[in-house]
């Protein structure tokens, strides 16, 4: 397999083809969950040829929006099935490829680890310092496409999302669930203080 010519060509598709109004789902988000998902893998001791799938799971799994809105993980199921055996991806690397970017379907449910470190890397920045900055892209996005138009159907949402999120790996149960508390705390705040 080849990982890195995978890697450049999703790259490129990304760029050229992603709506700019994707302003959450955009080549800047696939560049965070890739980058996530190899720190959380490094600490869950993931190496190898798993950390390689891994990888271009991470790369490949918002690649449906280049097609369409709605069922982009499937989409994105369909893209890595085309491309990835031209890359020399085995069958079954795609179909766990594959596992790994349904997995990320809301509500996220992973099968196994990599599953698992992709779901978390996906939600990395619910529990990070940059937590408003990015969620800022996501509600001008979600303003967009009509998904909801104020801010406090942003901060209702935001609140049912934080609480019924979890993490699934041991890294960022540690690492970000703290945070992401205290991210649910201010966004509860905010809504008691904007009737």
């Amino acid at each position: 397999m080849d990982p890195q010519a995978a890697r450049s060509y999703i790259l490129r598709r990304l760029r050229e083809q992603l709506p700019a109004a994707r302003t959450y789902h955009c080549l800047e988000h696939t560049l965070d969950v890739y980058a996530s998902a190899v720190d959380i893998a490094e600490q869950e001791g993931v190496t190898g040829e798993g950390l390689a799938l891994l990888k271009v799971a991470a790369l490949y799994h918002d690649a449906g929006f280049t097609v369409q809105d709605l069922e982009h993980e499937k989409v994105g199921c369909v893209v890595v099935r085309e491309m990835l055996p031209g890359f020399g991806f085995a069958p079954e690397q795609i179909e766990l490829v594959c596992d790994m970017i349904m997995a990320t379907r809301i509500p996220q449910a992973p099968r196994n680890k990599l599953a698992r470190i992709l779901c978390d890397a996906d939600l990395d920045y619910l529990g990070r310092p940059d937590f408003v900055r990015i969620g800022s892209t996501l509600f001008t996005e979600m303003k967009h496409y009509g998904v909801l138009s104020t801010e406090r159907e942003w901060n209702e949402l935001q609140e049912r999302f934080l609480e019924r999120h979890k993490y699934f790996t041991a890294t960022n149960k540690r690492l970000r669930e703290p945070v992401k508390q205290e991210h649910l705390a201010a966004v509860k705040a905010w809504l008691a203080n904007n009737p």
